[in-house]
């Protein structure tokens, strides 16, 4: 007797909890043998706001953790990775990659969570500055986290890429919503799950499935979404993006596959690309002749 699989329903992640879309809608997603596979959640515009809710909420806090903390946050999500990467290596094989592929982009998504877990106490001696100033005063520049950032994550990789924009923007404070590849989304929805078993505060990672094509313009337009980072290649949805976005000030990335899968996939400068500098005046005082002090 024929047996029938049982297809899971790979849910969203929002405020630190896995809801189905509010929609209703899913789209079927089908193996490197057209057989059916799994069953992902069609996100909407609602979802993302709820989602761009949960990221604001969040951002106080986790803004104001050290990054020594946020760093070993990190690098548990990388342990717990490490964990379970016999299954995420299944689910890259069940949508098209070879084991090969499939065990090295596994790894190397590991790799840049230690990366950046490594840069989140450090990067912001690296960016700050003491500014020469023309009057007795000091002057000093230091980077901060602009808030919640959206992101539309690699198309054509269902782990590497995912991971590769979410952690240099939650390293540097940031909170985030991520749209997952809409045809190898397993991996994303997996990796919430990681998340969610970490230390990871509900609604500083929030994980969507759908289309670019039907959520790019409300990514670009929300009002409290304070800069996007676009990690694909369609020229018409870069285009719109750029439009929306002058409409509110919101700062646009645009990353290739190429960065993600290259060396650019793990730098200090792409925290620095979600921070605002910060710069702060403090008078010196004159207390003798020719003696100065704060």
């Amino acid at each position: 007797m024929t047996r029938l699989n049982v297809l899971k329903t790979y849910k969203i992640y929002i405020g630190g909890q896995f809801p189905r879309t509010e929609s209703g809608r899913y789209y079927p997603l089908t193996g490197k043998n057209k057989a059916p596979i799994a069953n992902v959640c069609l996100s909407s515009r609602k979802d993302f706001r709820n989602a761009v809710v949960s990221a604001r909420g969040a951002f106080a806090g986790w803004s104001a953790r050290p990054g020594f903390n946020r760093g070993q946050i990190l690098y548990r999500i990388a342990e717990m990775l490490e964990g379970r990467k016999a299954q995420f290596i299944s689910e890259l094989e069940a949508q098209g990659s070879s084991a090969k592929s499939a065990q090295d982009e596994v790894f190397r998504a590991i790799d840049v969570l230690v990366h950046y877990a490594g840069w989140c106490d450090k990067y912001q001696a690296l960016f700050s500055s003491v500014n020469p100033v023309a009057s007795s005063h000091f002057n000093f520049s230091v980077p901060e986290p602009m808030g919640v950032v959206a992101i539309i994550a690699p198309e054509d990789t269902s782990l590497l890429g995912i991971v590769t924009a979410i952690a240099p923007a939650v390293a540097g404070g940031n909170t985030c919503v991520v749209l997952a590849s809409e045809s190898k989304p397993l991996c994303a929805v997996t990796f919430a799950e990681v998340i969610h078993a970490s230390d990871v505060p509900g609604g500083v990672v929030n994980i969507l499935t759908g289309t670019s094509k039907e959520l790019h313009s409300h990514f670009a337009s929300h009002m409290d979404v304070n800069a996007l980072a676009y990690y694909r290649d369609q020229k018409s949805e870069i285009q719109h993006i750029r439009e929306q976005a002058c409409l509110n000030v919101k700062r646009v990335f645009i990353h290739t596959s190429t960065e993600v899968n290259g060396p650019g996939g793990q730098s200090p400068y792409l925290i620095l690309e979600t921070q605002e500098v910060k710069t702060t005046w403090h008078p010196v005082e004159q207390i003798g002749p020719g003696k100065a002090g704060y």
